[in-house]
């Protein structure tokens, strides 16, 4: 517990895996120069975690992440304080607290190891594994909050609605549901049947410092309809248009039924050890003000409406800078702004009494070092350290972002924003 144990690349690693002594920190790059910054970056934080686990009787000599228990309570106090919990609260922070959607994705080799063997629907089902996946970018990078690794559609099996995600094409669903029939033959929601989740939150909770938060996620239900009715991911979503217009009383009926579901699904979350809560509108950007405000905004605030008080939540939209204020309007105490949309412009729009989450363009992280670096500073340079910021991208990471790049991007925000 007196040391951290770090691994130029793979073969390193399986080497002294074989000799009974786990691996604190390998970098996504096998190169020596990775591996010397990454440790510089990380070491600290790693070595600190280990002599807590070493208090607490843990062998840390050949352990993973899932082994850490920082606390024995279910949702420790001390997490609430935290950096990222803060700023939802739009309380002043010393520095900015910085997170990225699909932190644990592609883009980490480490990530695609765990996929060569485990089908991603496995993946997902498996607390232990979906928990060990959503800590991962944590240790890697040092960021403020870890998001919880699941998909926005598995809310559907328990509806009786089939899912399945084939490699290269998404996600499809089996049986599109576009008449009163189908609807009607959806299940009530049982939220026992996620039970998958809320473990792997419980693990996760346990695992993380109480200096990190940690989120839980369901898709809104606009988007959760929208691939329901189109069968998959759409360009135009011309036919979840065509039926919301033209027979508003299926509409209504399909939204209420997922937004209830969302409501108790996101609450098991919360009792499961989430800190905080995001939700996914991806395509609602595709609608005009005023569909969003019929057809939309209703059963999206039902949602947020049904969730506990005083419990973060983070309303999330791509293509979305003309429904800002429609968005806080149905719900959540922190917008996540896309990189389309000015941040500065967007936070007068919405007003000072709500956080913002964002908006580096995704596309910086495929950039170099220094470019991505401007880019951080542009961003951060809108807020002007008014409180209530989360430094975010305005989507998730690409598959092909450099791993550096998020360790820089991290270290470029902590140096910034505290300045």
């Amino acid at each position: 517990s007196s040391s951290v144990v770090g691994s130029v690349g793979p073969s390193t690693t399986e080497t002294l895996e074989r000799l009974g002594v786990s691996v604190d920190y390998e970098p996504d790059r096998a190169e020596m120069g990775a591996l010397v910054r990454g440790l510089a970056s990380r070491a600290a934080d790693l070595l600190k975690k280990k002599k807590r686990a070493r208090s607490r009787g843990i062998d840390t000599l050949m352990w993973k992440s899932t082994d850490m228990v920082w606390t024995r309570a279910h949702k420790p106090r001390a997490s609430k304080n935290c950096v990222f919990m803060k700023a939802c609260r739009l309380e002043p922070v010393d520095r900015t607290p910085v997170w990225i959607m699909r932190q644990a994705g592609r883009y980490l080799r480490h990530y695609r190891r765990v996929r060569e063997h485990t089908q991603f629907l496995d993946l997902c089902k498996s607390p232990e594994l979906a928990a060990e996946v959503s800590l991962m970018p944590v240790d890697m990078f040092g960021l403020d909050a870890a998001i919880i690794f699941a998909d926005i559609l598995l809310i559907l099996e328990p509806l009786g609605v089939g899912i399945e995600f084939s490699k290269g094409d998404g996600p499809r669903i089996r049986n599109t549901v576009r008449s009163a029939a189908a609807v009607d033959r959806m299940r009530d929601f049982d939220s026992g049947e996620m039970g998958y989740v809320y473990e792997s939150l419980t693990i996760a909770r346990r695992a993380l410092s109480p200096q990190v938060a940690l989120l839980g996620f369901a898709g809104a239900p606009f988007t959760v309809a929208s691939y329901m009715i189109e069968g998959g991911a759409s360009s135009t979503y011309a036919v979840t248009k065509a039926l919301m217009r033209s027979n508003p009383g299926l509409w209504g009926a399909l939204m209420e039924r997922l937004a209830a579901a969302t409501a108790t699904y996101l609450k098991g979350q919360i009792n499961a050890g989430a800190d905080a809560v995001q939700l996914f509108d991806s395509w609602a950007g595709c609608l005009s003000p005023d569909d969003y405000r019929r057809f939309v905004l209703p059963h999206t605030k039902a949602v947020f409406d049904s969730l506990p008080a005083g419990v973060p939540t983070i309303h999330f939209g791509v293509g979305t800078g003309s429904l800002l204020r429609l968005m806080k309007r149905a719900g959540g105490t922190v917008i996540g702004v896309d990189w389309m949309v000015d941040l500065a412009d967007a936070w007068k729009s919405l007003g000072y009494d709500t956080a913002v989450q964002g908006n580096l363009d995704p596309a910086f992280m495929v950039s170099g070092r220094e470019v991505m670096e401007r880019g951080v500073e542009s961003v951060l340079g809108k807020v002007r350290g008014r409180p209530g910021h989360i430094f975010n991208l305005g989507h998730g990471i690409p598959p092909a972002a450099s791993a550096d790049n998020v360790l820089a991007l991290v270290e470029k925000v902590r140096e910034f924003s505290s300045r």
